[in-house]
């Protein structure tokens, strides 16, 4: 009997159980209403389901390492395919991004699911004989050449790294059903013109005539010329790294490409002014939306500026980008901006061992440009005076001068030349005009060779105009945010100030109320800065701080002694 005698006790309650009266009824309340959902439009509901599932409108041609995409991809699919089962008048709308059109492959789960499923392999017995990447490309491989309906539905197929060296065969036969295919990722060896894939390198050539971008790297210049027989004429991005060609081929072949709108030249020892000269029998150098030459040491400003007398070219370049090419120096960049009349960014970084002349150079003067990367790095670092604050002199010369007035953002590796911008000029007698005043927003980012993260500083400067700002008119805001590359000290946050005019035509930088660092004992895990925008290479990236719009008229003002940038 006393066995029975368990089944009959009841459970007490536990002591601290919360009872439920009025006070807590909103916390169990549920909707009983019409179903809201119902009148959102499909417009809004893809755009819910985009935001579920990024990668799943990713259109870019930009490979699966540099896609931008954060967190787990498959696991943001999963949740792609249980909202599509949810409703069926979902389902329309959802199977217009999982169905095929953009497809990634990912070897791992970035999530912490990862430890869940290696350990479910390890356990399993033939779990870790199987390679996953390669068995989804397989079945990728049977569903596009089992049903033409899905394989003409793929235009993106993003790959890891591993997946592409080793399944070249897999990636041939998978390529081989999808005829409207834009952007795959490759082999290394395809880029080289290695004999391993060269089948793929077929495939590609008669399947797939809407590809959009290629590469070429040394060895591959057979290939590169084989485009003269009509292969993928809707290129749009075109990548030459190494390669050794003539420029009177170069031209032949960019002569067969109408939709080319990007260049990336790096490393052409061939390529010198003459590439852009007019020569009978010879298509000229195309009108191009993005120019990108790196290392390109036989080329001058005086080359471009010629190929830019052309009305077409000039209204047409967009984007031009300038790295480590010895012959275009800082002081010939205004001829590039006087002749590009339609320039809205431009990316120059150079190494230097000297100083600027002392020659008078015209400042860079631009009616266009919106976007300007400035990195000048100094050999000499150890010296009083590195020989990279002339340039930055000369940079903050032109941007007094009023000769960059639509320029917004602005990147620098001088961590000190916010500061050369809030510095008052000197003072003239009141018989002569008055100096030049800096007056327009902008957006820095600067940092130095010791530093991994952006410092942003945003200027605003006073509305008011022909009169010389006070500190009770108008006062430009700004914020300097610093997220890691301040020391232990800063604690992660974000180092700000607000810079107010000063009363002598300058500026003057005051700490923030809520901008102090805080001790070391109350330090808090930061976020870094991402490197989807890459800045070690500082462009084709955004970096994304987001700056604090703050204003403090009225507010008591307190002194900080933590305040170490002061």
């Amino acid at each position: 009997m006393g066995f029975f005698k368990r089944f009959s006790r009841k459970k007490s309650k536990p002591v601290n159980a919360p009872q439920w009266n009025e006070a807590n009824s909103a916390t169990t309340y549920s909707y009983h209403g019409p179903d809201q959902t119902q009148r959102l439009p499909d417009k809004i509901l893809r755009r819910i389901f985009e935001e579920v599932c990024p990668h799943a409108a990713d259109e870019t041609l930009d490979g699966s390492e540099n896609s931008g995409n954060d967190g787990c991809m498959s696991c943001d699919m999963r949740d792609l395919a249980h909202c599509a089962l949810t409703r069926q008048s979902w389902y329309g709308v959802a199977a217009g991004l999982f169905r095929y059109n953009s497809i990634r492959i990912d070897a791992v789960h970035y999530c912490e699911l990862e430890e869940v499923y290696a350990e479910q392999r390890r356990k399993s017995r033939h779990g870790d004989e199987i390679d996953r990447p390669t068995a989804r490309l397989q079945q990728l491989c049977q569903s596009v050449r089992g049903n033409q309906y899905l394989g003409q539905r793929v235009r993106f197929i993003k790959l890891p790294y591993m997946l592409r060296e080793s399944a070249k065969a897999d990636l041939a036969r998978t390529v081989s059903g999808c005829p409207n295919l834009e952007y795959i990722d490759l082999p290394d060896g395809f880029y080289a013109g290695d004999a391993s894939c060269q089948l793929l390198r077929q495939e590609l050539q008669a399947r797939c005539p809407h590809i959009r971008k290629m590469k070429y790297n040394e060895g591959g210049e057979q290939a590169l010329e084989s485009l003269m027989h009509g292969y993928w004429q809707e290129l749009s991005v075109l990548e030459l790294n190494k390669v050794h060609i003539e420029p009177s081929v170069l031209r032949q072949v960019l002569g067969m490409l109408p939709n080319l709108s990007e260049l990336s030249v790096s490393g052409g020892a061939w390529m010198n002014d003459s590439t852009f000269h007019n020569a009978p029998g010879l298509p000229p150098f195309p009108a191009l939306d993005t120019l990108r030459f790196e290392k390109v040491h036989g080329l001058t400003a005086e080359g471009l500026a010629i190929y830019l007398t052309s009305p077409m070219c000039a209204n047409r370049l967009r984007t031009l980008i300038v790295k480590d090419c010895s012959s275009i120096a800082v002081s010939s960049l205004h001829i590039l901006l006087q002749t590009a009349t339609s320039l809205k960014t431009l990316d120059y970084a150079a190494t230097v061992t000297a100083a600027l002349p002392l020659d008078p150079v015209p400042p860079m003067t631009s009616y266009t440009l919106h976007k300007l990367n400035f990195e000048i790095i100094s050999t000499a670092t150890h010296q009083l005076y590195p020989p990279g604050a002339s340039y930055y002199q000369y940079l903050a010369k032109s941007l007094m001068s009023n000769c960059l007035p639509a320029l917004r953002q602005l990147y620098v590796r001088d961590p000190d030349f916010p500061e050369i911008l809030t510095l008052a000029p000197p003072m003239l007698p009141f018989s002569e005009a008055p100096p030049p005043m800096f007056n327009q927003p902008l957006e820095v980012y600067s940092k130095g060779l010791d530093e991994f993260e952006w410092i942003f500083t945003s200027i605003i400067p006073p509305e008011s105009s022909g009169r010389r700002p006070s500190v009770s008119g108008g006062r430009p805001v700004s914020s300097y945010s610093a997220h890691k590359g301040l020391g232990a000290q800063w604690g992660g946050e974000a180092r700000k100030s607000v810079v107010v005019p000063n009363g002598f035509g300058g500026f003057l930088a005051v700490p923030a109320e809520d901008a102090r660092p805080r001790s070391a004992g109350n330090l808090t895990p930061s976020g870094g800065f991402g490197h989807g925008h890459s800045h070690s290479q500082s462009f084709g990236g955004e970096p994304s701080p987001r700056a604090s719009w703050m204003s403090h008229a009225g507010r008591e003002k307190r002194a900080s002694k933590a305040d170490l940038w002061r």
